[in-house]
């Protein structure tokens, strides 16, 4: 009899055994399941589809789709609300909970634009949580409906496009805006009809440019408007020589250097984000 019991005893341990193993196998199965879940947000291009309950028929606005990404690598956000490019941080947490920053953006005029930005802006104000079906992504407050909607899309070819890219040297020497300067000398890269525009320090400029494989660029039909500024101090000539020889770029973090060849930089910019 005691053989009997000792034999049962031990079949019943063995038995716990296995279902507390089972049971810890499972939950790690869970854990990385919800890992996945939280990581599954980024790294990708989240294009507008629904807002507030309504479709967005106007996706495309100024030559791209509305859309934010996530950037696993600084917890950055960048986007377009429409008119403007829009950048801040967030944080993702269990749950899939998330939390955004103040949005900062740029100051671009669009008066023709039929879609009101703040709208778009207000989703990261106010969503602190997000689901995700398929190619979807909900963007959430608490558990009222999705404050929007948004596709998966194909990514943008270039982070040098849609930029406020502010000069800060030139030849490797510092640039600074004089006194009597009307505004900072700057170039934005639209991704509509591959358009250049910006400021030279006295007067605006214009024209086209190409983007290749291997941070290639080169620019092409550069035009300006012909103000006389006698009393600014700016050599335009030097600044509007760098889009004539320029061939290439390289992109550190919000820092853009137009090189030609492998020499030291033409120029040296800085994406500048408007509150």
């Amino acid at each position: 009899m005691k053989i009997k019991i000792a034999t049962i005893a031990g079949l019943a341990l063995t038995i716990m055994s296995c279902t507390s193993g089972k049971s810890s196998t499972d939950s790690s199965v869970n854990t990385d399941e919800n890992n996945t879940t939280m990581t599954s947000v980024e790294n990708i291009k989240w294009v507008i589809s629904t807002l507030e309950g309504q479709g967005v028929s106007h996706k495309e606005q100024n030559g791209q789709s509305i859309h934010f990404m996530l950037d696993s690598k600084n917890n950055r956000v960048t986007g377009f609300s429409g008119c403007n490019t829009f950048m801040g941080t967030y944080k993702l947490e269990e749950g899939n909970r998330i939390s955004f920053s103040q949005m900062a953006s740029t100051r671009m005029a669009c008066p023709d634009a039929d879609f009101d930005e703040q709208q778009i802006l207000s989703i990261f104000e106010t969503a602190d949580n997000f689901a995700i079906s398929g190619n979807t992504l909900a963007l959430n407050k608490a558990k009222r409906a999705p404050l929007a909607i948004f596709e998966k899309g194909v990514m943008d070819q270039s982070p040098i496009v849609e930029k406020y890219w502010k000069l800060k040297t030139l030849e490797g020497k510092d640039v600074k805006m004089a006194d009597n300067q009307e505004r900072e000398i700057f170039f934005t890269l639209k991704s509509q009809d591959n358009r250049i525009t910006g400021f030279a320090g006295c007067n605006s400029i214009s024209g086209e440019y190409t983007l290749e494989e291997g941070n290639r660029i080169r620019f092409h039909n550069l035009a300006t408007t012909l103000m006389s500024c006698p009393d600014v101090d700016v050599k335009e000539s030097e600044f509007l020589k760098i889009f004539e020889i320029a061939d290439n770029y390289t992109i550190i973090d919000d820092v853009l250097s137009l090189n030609v060849g492998r020499r030291a930089p033409l120029a040296v910019f800085e994406a500048v984000y408007f509150d």
